[in-house]
């Protein structure tokens, strides 16, 4: 296969995986009925819950403005400090995540399309990479990206927890590029979201492919170098002119 560019970065949720379902209200249920069991004295489950929504989704709602991401753990910690929350030598904060994600990520779907292309792809020497927005640690990515199978495909995963910023900032695009060490017009992003995906590469020079997996119209003001509706499309992608 002879595929048009060097690399392809590609979003992680919704463009390789569908979420299904993320049931906050369930992972807080079995974090509190862990740290119980561990003999850690804690608040009423709504007061801590009601607390964690104002918070952390005041805070999600304000990264979209300053695309400076919300972070879960920074909440639990802030959490756990304003309510006298004491946890040394009962538990530790990575299984606390571990017991948290297991409920959020117990369900998640690769979309059929995903590692045939990516597998294809990879066979052919192009290289692979994630830029995914992300209020979760850093660790637990790691771990579901490995859980999926799917790791073996990627030179690297970058998180926006771990950056500065989220995309659309140019700067998480940017880290990306200098990891490659290619020139932006020979990479290509992959995303399924008009505004984060591809206005945020085009931000930076980046050709993009919008995923529109279900149809959705196209934002006149946007416009993507390509459009697919299956990740395979890639496989048969031609050399825009306009990168001529």
């Amino acid at each position: 296969m002879q595929f048009p560019y060097k690399a392809i970065l590609f979003d992680w949720a919704y463009t390789l995986i569908d979420l299904v379902c993320e049931d906050d209200r369930s992972a807080f249920q079995e974090l509190m009925k862990f740290l119980k069991g561990k003999g850690v004295e804690l608040p009423s489950f709504d007061l801590l819950f009601e607390a964690y929504q104002d918070l952390f989704y005041g805070l999600i709602k304000e990264s979209r403005q300053t695309h400076r991401e919300a972070n879960f753990e920074t909440v639990l910690r802030y959490l756990f400090f304003k309510y006298d929350i004491e946890i040394e030598g009962k538990a530790s904060w990575k299984d606390i995540f571990k017991v948290y994600y297991s409920v959020i990520h117990g369900v998640r779907y690769i979309y059929p399309d995903v590692t045939y292309t990516l597998k294809t792809l990879k066979e052919s020497g192009v290289r692979m990479g994630i830029i995914s927005n992300t209020t979760n640690p850093e660790f637990i990515k790691v771990e579901e990206l490995c859980k999926t199978g799917l790791k073996i495909y990627f030179e690297f995963a970058l998180f926006s927890s771990s950056t500065p910023y989220r995309k659309p900032h140019p700067s998480i695009f940017n880290a990306a590029v200098s990891r490659l060490n290619i020139e932006v017009k020979n990479i290509l992003f992959v995303g399924d979201d008009l505004q984060m995906d591809i206005v945020g590469a085009q931000s930076v020079g980046m050709p993009a492919a919008w995923l529109n997996r279900d149809g959705s119209s196209l934002n006149e003001n946007i416009n993507p170098l390509y459009q697919i509706t299956s990740l395979s499309e890639l496989l048969t992608i031609k050399q825009h002119k306009a990168r001529n």
